[in-house]
C-alpha cells in the first residue's frame, strides 16, 4: 500500500477487509456444522489460520518487524486464553441454553465492551465520533439479528454471552498492547495458540474427529477467515487503536449477510438494507474523522517497525536501510498534527 495513504485510511482497510473475511466464515462454515462438532470445528478454523501463517514465515525473507520477546509471554497468554478459549466456550454453553437468535443479538456487546476497556482500561481517547460510530454499526447488528420467533433466553446464557464478549473485549485490547511486535508472529502464535488448547477441550469433552474432506475444507476456510483476517485486524489495532477496529470489525455480521446472498443465494430484506444503512454512516463517521491539536509525546523507550518520520528522529551508528526495527527512544516532544490513538498517541484530552 502506498506510503503516501493516511495510517487512518490504511487501518480502514484492514479492518474492513478483517470483517469481510470473518463474516464470510458464517455462511461457508455453516455447511460445515451438519457433520462437525463445533469445538472441533473451532479448533479447526484456529489450526487452519495458524498453519496457514506459519507457511508465511516460513517463505518471508526478510521481516523488518520487532519480535515478541519474552516479557510479552504473558500477556500473549491471557489474550489466548480470554480470546481463543474462555470467550468460545461461554458463547457454546449459551447456545447450549437458549436460542441462537438471542445469543446473536447479545454478541453485539462485543464492540461496545472492547471500547468501554479501551477508554477506561488502557487509557486510550475515544471522542463523540467514535462512540457514535459504534453505536451505529452495533445498531446494524441488532436489526440484522433481530429474531423472527419468540427469543429464549435465560439469565445464565445472557451471563455466559456477557462474559465471552467481556472476553473477547480484552483480547482485542491485548492484541493492541502487543500490535507493535511483528503481527505476523503475535497472529500465528495466537491461532495455534487457541487452536490447540480448543482442541484439547474438543477431545476431552468426546467430540467425533470428522472426515479428511471436511478436516481440510474446514482448514482451507480457517486459513481464510481466521488467519488471514486476525492479521489484517491486528494490523488494524496497531493503525487505529481498540475502540475504532471494534467498529470497523463490527461490520462483519453485514458483510457476512452480503456474502450469504452471493454464495448460497438467499435475498436481502428490507432489515439487511436497513442494517447496511446504520452501518455505512458508523463507518462514514470514522473515515471523515480529522482529529487534530496540540500535543505532548513523552518520553519513551520501545521497539517497532519504523522510519525516520516526525516521531522517529534517533541517530544510528551506522548505514541503514526503511523500514527496519530496534529498541530506540523518543525524547519529549510537542507538537500538532492530525492523528488517531496509535501506538504514539496515547495522550491525555
Amino acid at each position: 500500500m502506498s506510503p503516501g495513504v493516511s495510517a487512518s485510511t490504511r487501518g480502514a482497510l484492514c479492518g474492513l477487509a478483517a470483517a469481510a473475511l470473518f463474516g464470510l466464515s458464517a455462511p461457508l462454515a455453516k455447511p460445515l456444522l451438519g457433520t462437525t462438532e463445533p469445538l472441533t470445528l473451532a479448533a479447526l478454523l484456529y489450526l487452519g489460520g495458524g498453519l496457514a501463517l506459519s507457511l508465511a514465515a516460513a517463505l518471508r525473507r526478510h521481516t523488518h518487524e520487532a519480535p515478541l520477546r519474552r516479557e510479552d509471554l504473558p500477556r500473549l497468554g491471557f489474550l489466548i486464553l480470554a480470546g481463543g478459549v474462555v470467550g468460545p466456550v461461554l458463547m457454546l454453553v449459551a447456545l447450549q441454553r437458549a436460542s441462537a437468535s438471542a445469543v446473536s443479538l447479545l454478541l453485539n456487546l462485543e464492540g461496545p465492551f472492547t471500547l468501554a476497556l479501551a477508554a477506561l482500561a488502557f487509557g486510550e481517547h475515544v471522542g463523540w465520533r467514535g462512540v457514535a460510530s459504534l453505536l451505529a454499526v452495533v445498531a446494524g447488528a441488532v436489526v440484522l439479528a433481530l429474531p423472527t420467533g419468540p427469543v429464549q433466553l435465560s439469565l445464565g446464557a445472557a451471563l455466559c454471552v456477557a462474559g465471552a464478549c467481556l472476553a473477547w473485549g480484552l483480547d482485542n485490547n491485548l492484541t493492541r498492547t502487543l500490535s507493535l511486535r511483528d503481527p505476523l508472529a503475535l497472529v500465528r502464535a495466537k491461532t495455534l495458540g487457541a487452536g490447540a488448547c480448543t482442541l484439547a477441550l474438543a477431545r476431552l469433552t468426546g467430540q467425533a474427529w470428522p472426515s479428511l474432506r471436511t478436516t481440510l475444507l474446514a482448514l482451507g476456510l480457517g486459513a481464510a477467515s481466521y488467519g488471514t483476517s486476525i492479521l489484517l485486524d491486528a494490523y488494524a489495532l496497531r493503525l487505529l487503536g481498540a475502540a475504532r477496529e471494534a467498529a470497523y470489525f463490527a461490520t462483519a455480521p453485514f458483510l457476512g449477510v452480503l456474502g450469504a446472498v452471493l454464495l448460497l443465494g438467499e435475498r436481502l430484506s428490507p432489515a439487511t438494507l436497513l442494517a447496511g444503512g446504520f452501518m455505512a454512516v458508523g463507518v462514514w463517521l470514522l473515515l471523515s474523522e480529522r482529529h487534530g491539536h496540540s500535543h505532548t509525546h513523552d518520553a519513551v523507550a520501545h521497539e517497532h517497525r519504523h522510519v525516520h518520520d516526525v516521531h522517529h528522529q534517533h541517530r544510528h551508528a551506522g548505514p541503514y536501510t526503511e523500514p527496519h526495527s530496534h529498541p530506540h527512544q523518543h525524547a519529549q516532544v510537542t507538537h500538532d498534527h492530525p492523528h488517531v490513538p496509535d501506538a504514539h498517541h496515547h495522550h491525555r484530552h
